[in-house]
């Protein structure tokens, strides 16, 4: 099976964890253990999770992405998850994980807002 993550350290002392294809079930353990590898082998500054090439998330994925979140937070480096699509967005706001995240907030005010019935 092909690895669903990249890891990339950069010249600022930050790395990105590239998380590619789907985020569930099957790969949630491995992604989780990348951020937490990225965080241990290079010590960076900033953990950019880069979901530009994620094209699916579920509950599993969720619960990677927060443990990566507390493994950065635990030892005092800053966790931005970048580029999620739109509907990652919504996902990552409706659960109020998006604050958790450091997602910027131009990138919330891109939400499509929805009429609420009465």
């Amino acid at each position: 099976m092909e690895n669903s993550i990249r890891t990339t350290p950069g010249d600022d002392g930050t790395v990105t964890v590239t998380v590619l294809g789907e985020i569930d079930f099957s790969n949630a353990d491995e992604v989780a253990d990348g951020i937490r590898d990225a965080i241990t082998d290079w010590s960076p500054s900033t953990v950019h999770v880069e979901l530009r090439h994620a094209s699916f998330i579920d509950s599993t994925g969720l619960g990677a992405l927060i443990e990566g979140y507390r493994a950065a937070t635990e030892r005092n480096i800053g966790y931005v998850v970048r580029n999620p699509s739109p509907t990652f967005r919504r996902v990552l706001t409706v659960t109020g994980l998006s604050n958790f995240f450091g997602l910027a907030e131009e990138e919330l005010d891109q939400l499509p807002t929805q009429a609420t019935g009465a």
